[in-house]
C-alpha cells in the first residue's frame, strides 16, 4: 500500500511543479516539463505494480526494465546494429532514394503518372505480415530480406509526398522560369526541388517510424539469432517479459530519435519556409 500512496504522492508534485513552471514561465520550462511527466509515469508505473503486487510475467516494474537494459547492453547493442543499421536503415535509404527518383520520373511524364501511382499504391496495401515471410524466402534470413520489406513499407509514403511537393509551384513561378531560358533541369533543381522539400521532409518523417516496425516485424518471420524482433519473440516464449520490455524502451528511444534527426535536418534544409519562420 506504501508505494501507491507514495506514487501518488509523487504525482500530485510533479503536477504542482509543471503547472508552476508553465505559470512563471521559467527558463527551459519547454524542456522540463515533458522530463518531469516521463519521470512521473515511471514512479507511477513502479508504485501501482509494486503496490498491487502485479506479476512481472503481466507487466514488469521499469526498475526490473533497467537492471536488463544495464546487464544485457552487449545483445542490446547486437540486436540494435543487426535491426536498426542493417535492416530498417539500408532499406530507409534504399526505399526514399528511390522513391524520389521515381517521383520525378512522374512528374515528368504523365503516362508513368497513370501507371506507376497505383502500382505504388498497392505495394502500400499490402500486408507486412504477408509480404515478410515472402521477402525471407527470396532474400534469406539474414538482414537483407528485412531491408527488402522496409523499401516497400516506406517507399508509397515518400513517392506521394514527392510528386505532391514537385506540383506545388505555381505558374507564374515557371514561367519566370522560362523567361530565364532555363530547361527542365535547371528549373527542377533551383525551384521545384526546393519548393518541394517540405512535402519531401514529410515523407521522410513518416517514413522513419516506419522503417523500424518494418524491419521489427520482419524479424518475427525468418531472422539468424540476433535482431531486435527476434529477441522479442524468443523472449516472449521465454516469459521474460523485463528483456522484451527493454527492446521496446531502445526501439522507441531509437524511433524518437531517428525522427527529431530528420526533422532537424528540415529545419536546416527548409528554413525559408514559413511554417519554419514561425516556431522561431
Amino acid at each position: 500500500m506504501i508505494w501507491i500512496i507514495a506514487s501518488l504522492l509523487f504525482w500530485v508534485v510533479a503536477i504542482a511543479i509543471n503547472v508552476h513552471l508553465v505559470r512563471h514561465k521559467v527558463p527551459g520550462a519547454s524542456f522540463l516539463v515533458p522530463i518531469i511527466f516521463g519521470v512521473t509515469i515511471l514512479v507511477l508505473w513502479e508504485g501501482m505494480v509494486r503496490g498491487f503486487n502485479i506479476s512481472p510475467v503481466l507487466l514488469p516494474p521499469p526498475s526490473a526494465v533497467g537492471v536488463a537494459l544495464v546487464s544485457k547492453t552487449d545483445i542490446l547493442l547486437q540486436d540494435l546494429v543487426q535491426t536498426f543499421f542493417k535492416g530498417a536503415l539500408t532499406g530507409y535509404a534504399m526505399g526514399c532514394g528511390s522513391a524520389i527518383l521515381i517521383a520525378i520520373a512522374i512528374d515528368r511524364s504523365a503516362f508513368l503518372q497513370r501507371g506507376l501511382l497505383p502500382v505504388g499504391n498497392f505495394i502500400a496495401a499490402l500486408p507486412i505480415v504477408g509480404l515478410a515471410p515472402i521477402m525471407v524466402m527470396w532474400f534469406g534470413f539474414d538482414w537483407h530480406s528485412k531491408a527488402a520489406v522496409v523499401v516497400a513499407m516506406v517507399f508509397f509514403p515518400v513517392l506521394v509526398n514527392t510528386v505532391q511537393g514537385l506540383q506545388a509551384t505555381d505558374h507564374m513561378q515557371r514561367d519566370l522560369m522560362r523567361t530565364y531560358a532555363a530547361g527542365y533541369v535547371p528549373t527542377l533543381l533551383k525551384l521545384r526541388l526546393p519548393a518541394a522539400m517540405p512535402f519531401i521532409f514529410n515523407g521522410l518523417k513518416i517514413a522513419t517510424t516506419l522503417a523500424l516496425i518494418g524491419a521489427i516485424v520482419a524479424e518475427f518471420f525468418g531472422s539468424p539469432i540476433k535482431g531486435m524482433g527476434f529477441r522479442i519473440s524468443t523472449e516472449v516464449g521465454r516469459l521474460s517479459l523485463d528483456m522484451v520490455w527493454a527492446e521496446i524502451t531502445v526501439a522507441a528511444i531509437l524511433g524518437s530519435g531517428f525522427y527529431g534527426l530528420v526533422a532537424l535536418l528540415e529545419k536546416r534544409m527548409t528554413f525559408w519556409h514559413p511554417s519554419q519562420r514561425k516556431t522561431r
